[in-house]
């Protein structure tokens, strides 16, 4: 293998940080109210070494009845990635797109059993368009048009 030949490795996927709150327990447990459920994620790309970045792929899940916290579950899963010889057009694409994609299916694992060892039916993490995600993100976005008076 030449050294201008693309290499992409998986080096490790980890658990990087976990939490899971339940501010208002035992109370908020008798409530017979359905929760509501907000779900974020994120995702961050940090290069670590020469050709190798860590990938982080963040979800909070917070479920409420009214305005009092039945449970704040927060979960960053990350991967470690030697990237080298890509060419710098497809590179964001990789970051961006095919890293997250390989981390997302262990976070959803996590948060689903996170929140079902805290008591709670568990919470699955729908599948993530990381393609349509990455696009939207990184779409030029349009000027302003310029406000005409007379």
């Amino acid at each position: 293998m030449a050294d201008t030949d693309p290499v992409f490795n998986i080096q490790r996927v980890y658990l990087k940080e976990a939490s899971l709150e339940q501010p208002n327990s035992p109370a908020i447990l008798l409530e017979q109210e359905q929760p509501a459920v907000e779900i974020n994620l994120g995702v961050n790309a940090e290069n670590v070494a020469e050709g190798v970045f860590e990938i982080t792929v963040t979800a909070t899940v917070q479920t409420k009845i009214q305005d009092k916290t039945v449970f704040l579950c927060e979960c960053k899963q990350a991967g470690i990635f030697e990237i080298r010889n890509i060419p710098e057009d497809q590179m964001g694409g990789v970051i961006g797109i095919a890293c997250p994609q390989i981390v997302y299916p262990y976070l959803r694992g996590n948060v689903a059993d996170i929140i079902q060892r805290g008591g709670f039916p568990p919470v699955h993490l729908a599948e993530i368009n990381f393609q349509s995600m990455y696009e939207q993100q990184n779409a030029p976005q349009p000027e302003a048009s310029p406000i005409i008076t007379q």
